[in-house]
């Protein structure tokens, strides 16, 4: 078998992660042994390779957060997941690799159908924008929601779900030609970041009352979503791609009541009850089965690629995510 693994952390990612072999694992009694499908890479995985994660394995560790594969053996005992089923992998498994053994007690059934591609991606983005768009502010059909990095992995799931509940979008992004895609995707309004952006919101959108705003690149980009909402609007921030602080003018605070408010999915799952996680699962591995939710690939890469495909997840211009196909 063969598994990207890092002995250390560093400020260059893919200089310390490495595609190596080791034996394949038989199960134990409880376990399964998985044929992984794919894996993406995300901005937390390469987070955690530098350290600048807010939750990190133990080292030495095997890189990826999430995944899709298929059960090849199974241990004694178990009884819930059968042989050449496809199933979901608990966020943190490290999903890297071309095998890979892991209790099944924490493994989620996925039908047979649908692009294993997009099944890989469903443990952490679109769980992310289906709670931003219903954890923070109570929104009716027709509500305006805004967001920046649309056009990422998280935005772009954001932008699906709101068409599906009924609410409309700001989208702001910070290059021409992500544009054309995103209104193809079904955004409402698409803008290019500027320090003008509160007025050319107001413009598109007839100075609608938007009360729920996105951040994931903090610094000044914050405020620029904090200025377009309306007295006693919600932002709330779930990263930051600039690498900075948060920063939010006093006046948008103190004269017009807006809340800064953070949001982390691991969180959300100690918190959250079975039953939630159940509905807002079910609810998203149906649309991504059946086609009617999807994020755009950019690129795949073998395993034997791992610190190629770094470089490409960490670079900027992509049109969508980088997987790995063991």
């Amino acid at each position: 078998m063969q598994r990207a693994e890092y002995t250390v952390r560093g400020s260059v990612p893919q200089d310390v992660i490495e595609c190596v072999r080791r034996d394949t694992p038989a199960p134990q009694a409880g376990d399964v042994l998985l044929e992984m499908l794919a894996a993406p890479i995300n901005p937390s995985d390469i987070l955690t390779l530098t350290g600048q994660y807010g939750m990190l394995p133990p080292l030495p560790a095997v890189g990826g957060n999430e995944g899709v594969g298929t059960v090849a053996a199974l241990g004694d005992g178990v009884t819930s997941v059968a042989v050449g089923q496809r199933v979901l992998l608990p966020i943190g498994s490290g999903t890297w690799a071309s095998h890979l053994v892991v209790p099944a007690a924490g493994l989620i059934p996925l039908p047979s159908f649908g692009d294993p591609l997009q099944l890989a991606m469903m443990s952490v983005n679109p769980p992310t924008a289906s709670l931003l768009l219903s954890e923070f502010v109570a929104l009716a059909p027709g509500d305006w929601v805004m967001q920046n990095a649309a056009n990422s992995g998280v935005g772009e799931y954001v932008i699906q779900l709101a068409k599906r509940r009924g609410f409309r979008t700001v989208n702001v992004v910070r290059r021409q030609d992500a544009i054309t895609p995103l209104q193809a995707l079904g955004g409402d309004v698409v803008l290019v970041d500027g320090p003008d952006l509160d007025m050319r919101v107001a413009e598109a959108t007839d100075k609608a009352k938007i009360r729920l705003g996105f951040d994931c690149i903090g610094g000044s980009a914050t405020d620029r979503i904090a200025r377009t909402l309306a007295i006693g609007g919600t932002v709330v921030n779930y990263g930051a791609l600039s690498g900075e602080a948060c920063k939010i003018a006093p006046g948008s605070f103190v004269f017009r009541d807006v809340t800064l408010r953070g949001f982390w999915l691991a969180f959300w799952f100690r918190k959250a009850s079975p039953e939630q996680q159940r509905a807002v699962f079910g609810e998203i591995a149906t649309l991504i089965a059946t086609g009617a939710l999807s994020a755009r690939v950019h690129a795949t890469y073998r395993l034997a690629q791992i610190k190629e495909a770094v470089v490409a997840a960490s670079a900027g211009g992509r049109s969508g995510k980088i997987l790995l196909v063991p």
